[in-house]
């Protein structure tokens, strides 16, 4: 093998190189049955990889047809799962590695294994996607001569040579692959070859793809279907048809960008390979049938697996192209030439397979008519039904529309043949009832896929666009089942198909069904039927029915009967009922509590019982599917019922924790846990501060190390709403208290920049509950995980956020609290750093200087203490920080929109200036009076005055006239409802901004700063200033 000479890299770095004869000894032992060589071959291939000229002979071993087959597929599975990530990579490969390699691929056209084959076409296409056409210019052109050379050994010279077939399923194979790899391109060099591909083959592989089709045609019977020769025939014609699709669909979605002539030549190309499938489908589906019949009736059906197979799949390749086009263009699909008999067509496959045995409709190779097949027709005729309304958009009568007969032949069609429960069901339905349930929910979600919820699909798409038809036909299907009574299994199951159809189009029939009446003498009844076993078929329909109907509020839920038959059918456990039917009363249950009608007074009686057993469900359910399920249904009920689940809680929360251990890791239903803890604390409020012993340890749990990446955000919900509702975070009754997890808060605001902006509420609200008790046990603690946080430089939101939790923090706790932990934390003097050097957003400056204000109203001397302190710890002069800081507090004023947060700063700047301070003094004149006079004309404000024999103490001392009563929907942060939103409300209320009178204020504060200062100093300071100016300032004071 040539490997080639070690390659000196950039910076002198030196690769390993491989050695061939290491490397194919390890791929014998990484075959072997050695346990022991096993592993060691792994690690050492592993290391192996990053070697130069590894890839490179990893190929060159597979190609080799002398080497043992197990170890030719080791070596290019390797090679395909690493090589193709590193192909342009000059560590490991050379220019002529990739010359040799690319070389190499087409030699495995030959090749007998269908592994190492799939794996060369993946191979090919993904370095055709790189290297095409500028280092592989000659890709195409090999393919097309190998395909041109043995089609014509084929088909015309009449040689059946295996080899021949051979090479044309492998050249198709991989010129699928390369094609669908470049149709994949967004990018416009991508695109612009495949437009030259598509150019270069669709005339070509139509011309293939037709020739052969009707060679086929002539040949295909019950007696050739059977012969090897037929059955390679048919793989290079599903082949041909792949790529040619591919082609097409790609041309087709761009054909409004093509250039005029060019969009017609491709119009037309289109349409031809539109007619031409369209002819071939009823011809290849009819010789199907016809060999498929007659095999059975010669009971050589099992022979013929294979041919069928491929068969039936080049049937469903059809349906795809069609279905494809579609949905690209629903309109220009609708204009192709012969469009409606094609839809007409597989809708008549539809109608012929209602009359033939459940054998012969199957989900199989051998059914006549092949379920996936029946449902390509019937997703078809659903999305084409809007050609053939009775009336266009524009409101004008459409000639092209189908008549009243069909219409209904077509519902009564669904609901008798396809609607209805199959055998199949039945019996997966009693293996395993939950899986089942699980499965049928899915399909619902992927109706495209399944007979069944496609035909209901169907049925409502001609409800909406042939109701004039279809309401009156459900409405006398509904009258003839109300006094029709279903006793054995085949009328359960028609019944049961029924109440399907009339919950799907609910929102159509409920002015024509009067639901009450119904509920009250037909659905009921049944519901409470105790002793058909065939009834929990019919049960679990009701249940969904009742949902249906009530979530897409075609009737009220304020019926009782509602309640009472749900109820029922959750708690029963008679012979006449199952794990199934309780299952969906359960989903019901919560589908009907779920709306905006819902009144909890008409579900009360019930709520006993539904909480019980939906608890008892949970442990009972087998699958955690089914218990998150369940569990959902319960949030719904604890959330819609509020504070009336209190005497249920203890029934709630005892088998929590056992069903937290035995979830392991199934995280989903971990995550719906955490909500129920949740809901159940918004509903109950301050009684949730009892629940500790279930709250903390699942905060703890869903926040350790191995659980946090999946359920970070309901446990922190869960905390978050924990603290919220709490009136205390201490132990109660010895019980895990909320102050344990502290530390875990501070960890997090410390080290984890994504959960800061949740993190900040949760430490806000351990601050509204206890900030004294938190200064006590965590002061140092806490500044230290503030300054790491604030410095990480997050996002701007929950910058100001953060700034805002530290507000709260000053106003709620003594100076003695935090003056130390600011300076020794470095946090006044970094963020005094960062307003005196203008440093970063305007946004996060101004609450710098709001949090300022607030340390100067507390304690003035200890604010300039702390700047003191700060000049030594960033080695600049006191006056230089201080002058620079004032000259951010009057340049960040114009910046300040709300009334409060100027008003704010105007208090914080009289409290600077109370001590005297020189730098704050020389201002005077200027800059704070300017400022003053500024909030003085935005604010208007004066004392209430209540006479002595009427003293009403919950009226405010201070008139605000600039102000409402109530803080700003952002100041709750979400808690409204909750026990912290009153205590946002009494820190909001008792806020100077709010109680203290400026004009006062300002007028003591000057008297201070008098006091403070040289008497003679700041009456010539006080001269300096504009005699207007100075006169609005004592008519703002003395104006009192």
């Amino acid at each position: 093998m040539d490997i080639g000479a070690p390659r000196n890299l950039a910076l002198g770095v030196i690769v390993e190189t491989v050695d061939p004869q290491e490397l194919y000894q390890v791929l014998v032992d990484a075959c072997g049955q050695d346990i022991a060589r096993l592993q060691a071959s792994s690690k050492r291939l592993k290391q192996m990889l990053d070697m130069f000229g590894t890839f490179n002979a990893l190929q060159e071993i597979s190609v080799q047809r002398t080497v043992p087959l197990p170890i030719r597929q080791q070596a290019i599975i390797q090679f395909k799962n690493s090589a193709l990530s590193h192909w342009r990579s000059r560590k490991v490969l050379s220019n002529e590695h990739r010359i040799c390699i690319r070389g190499r691929t087409l030699t495995l056209l030959g090749e007998m294994d269908d592994t190492i084959s799939e794996c060369n076409e993946v191979i090919i296409s993904k370095i055709a996607r790189q290297d095409f056409p500028s280092n592989w210019p000659d890709l195409f052109d090999n393919l097309i001569n190998t395909i041109d050379s043995r089609l014509f050994s084929r088909y015309s010279t009449g040689q059946d040579d295996p080899q021949d077939a051979l090479l044309l399923r492998r050249s198709l194979g991989i010129l699928n692959a390369v094609i669908k790899e470049f149709a994949g391109i967004k990018m416009l060099n991508g695109m612009k070859v495949m437009a030259s591909i598509v150019q270069a083959m669709q005339d070509r592989m139509y011309d293939y793809w037709t020739s052969l089709a009707n060679t086929l045609s002539q040949r295909l019977n019950r007696e050739t279907i059977l012969n090897e020769t037929l059955l390679q025939d048919i793989n290079i014609l599903h082949l041909l048809y792949k790529i040619l699709i591919k082609v097409a669909i790609w041309s087709w979605q761009r054909i409004d960008k093509y250039p005029k002539e060019e969009a017609a030549t491709s119009k037309a190309w289109q349409s031809q390979l539109f007619n031409s499938s369209h002819d071939y489908i009823r011809s290849f589906f009819n010789y199907r049938r016809d060999i498929i019949l007659a095999l059975r009736q010669g009971g050589k059906l099992d022979v013929a697996r294979r041919p069928l197979k491929i068969l039936t799949n080049h049937l469903r390749t059809y349906g795809k192209y069609f279905r494809r086009l579609q949905q690209l263009d629903a309109p220009r699909f609708v204009e192709l030439p012969r469009c409606g008999d094609l839809v007409l067509y597989y809708w008549q496959l539809v109608v012929d397979a209602t009359g033939c045995s459940a054998e012969l409709v199957a989900d199989s190779y051998e059914a006549v008519y092949p379920s996936r097949l029946l449902v390509q027709g019937m997703v078809l005729f659903k999305d084409s039904l809007t050609q053939w309304t009775p009336k266009r958009r524009d409101g004008t009568e459409n000639p092209n529309t189908l008549s009243r007969e069909f219409v209904e032949n077509a519902v009564q069609l669904l609901i008798m043949r396809f609607m209805p429960l199959n055998p199949s069901d039945l019996q997966q339905w009693l293996a395993d009832p939950e899986e089942w349930l699980h499965i049928e929910d899915k399909e619902n979600d992927q109706w495209e896929f399944d007979v069944r919820p496609c035909s209901e699909r169907v049925l409502l798409q001609l409800t909406n666009h042939y109701g004039d038809y279809v309401i009156p036909l459900l409405s006398g299907l509904f009258k003839q089942s109300a006094v029709t009574p279903a006793v054995d299994l085949d009328s359960v199951i028609q019944k049961e198909a029924l109440y399907c159809a009339l919950g799907r189009c609910a929102y159509r029939l409920k002015d024509e069904i009067p639901f009450n009446q119904w509920l009250q003498h037909t659905l009921s009844h049944e519901a409470k039927e105790p002793n058909n076993p065939n009834y929990p078929i019919i049960k679990r329909r009701i249940a969904w029915l009742i949902g249906q109907w009530v979530s897409e509020e075609c009737t009220p839920p304020t019926n009782p009967l509602i309640w009472d038959v749900l109820a029922h059918l959750l708690t029963d456990r008679g012979l006449s009922t199952d794990t199934v039917v309780r299952l969906t009363a359960a989903s019901a249950l919560k589908d009907c509590m779920d709306t905006v009608g819902f009144a909890v007074e008409y579900f009360l009686p019930h709520l006993p019982a539904t909480i019980s057993q939906l608890v008892h469900l949970i442990g009972e359910a087998e699958s955690f599917e089914s218990k998150r399920k369940i569990d959902n249904a319960l949030n719904i009920v604890i959330e819609q019922t509020g504070q009336q689940i209190s005497p249920f809680v203890p029934i709630i929360v005892a088998p929590l924790p056992q069903l937290w251990e035995t979830a392991g890791d199934d995280w989903l239903f971990k995550s719906s846990l955490l909500v129920t803890v949740t809901k159940l604390i918004e509903a109950i409020k301050d009684q949730s501060t009892n629940l500790g012993s279930v709250i903390v340890p699942l905060i703890r749990a869903s926040l350790a190390p191995v659980s946090i990446v999946h359920l970070e955000d309901d446990g922190l919900s869960l905390w978050l709403a924990a603290l919220r509702n709490a009136t205390t975070i201490a132990s109660i009754s010895g019980a895990p208290a909320l102050s344990e997890l502290i530390p875990d808060a501070l960890q997090f605001l410390e080290t984890n920049l994504d959960l800061l902006g949740t993190i900040t509420s949760i430490i806000e609200a351990y601050i509204l509950l206890d900030a004294p008790g938190l200064t006590q046990a965590y002061g140092e603690q806490f500044f230290h995980a503030f300054t790491a946080a604030i410095r990480m430089d997050g996002l701007l939101l929950n910058m100001k956020d953060l700034v805002g939790l530290m507000s709260f923090f000053v106003q709620l706790t003594p100076s003695s609290a935090w003056a130390s932990h600011f300076h020794a934390s470095g946090l006044f003097a970094w963020m005094l750093n960062k307003v005196v050097e203008n440093e970063t957003s305007t946004l996060v400056l101004t609450e710098y200087i709001y949090l300022f204000s607030r340390i100067a109203l507390a304690e003035p001397q200890v604010f300039f203490q702390l700047v003191s302190a700060s000049a030594i710890q960033l080695n600049q002069k006191e006056s230089f920080l201080v002058d620079q800081l004032l000259d951010q507090w009057w340049g960040k004023f114009d910046n300040m929109s709300e009334p409060r947060h100027r008003k704010l700063t105007a208090l914080g700047i009289a409290s600077l200036l109370s001590t005297g301070r020189k730098e704050v003094l020389d201002r005077l004149p200027t800059e704070i009076f300017n400022l003053w006079l500024d909030v003085f004309g935005e604010i208007k404000e004066a004392q209430n005055v209540s006479s002595d024999d009427d003293n009403d103490n919950d009226l405010p001392s201070l008139k605000r006239y600039w102000d409402v009563d109530e803080a700003p929907s952002w100041f709750y942060q979400g808690s409204e409802g909750t026990a912290e939103y009153d205590r946002r409300k009494a820190v909001y209320d008792r806020d100077p901004v709010r109680t203290v009178q400026l004009s006062s204020f300002v007028a003591e504060k000057l008297q201070q700063a008098e006091r403070n200062s040289n008497p003679q100093l700041f009456n010539d300071i006080i001269a300096k200033a504009d005699p207007q100016v100075l006169k609005q300032i004592q008519t703002e004071i003395f104006r009192r």
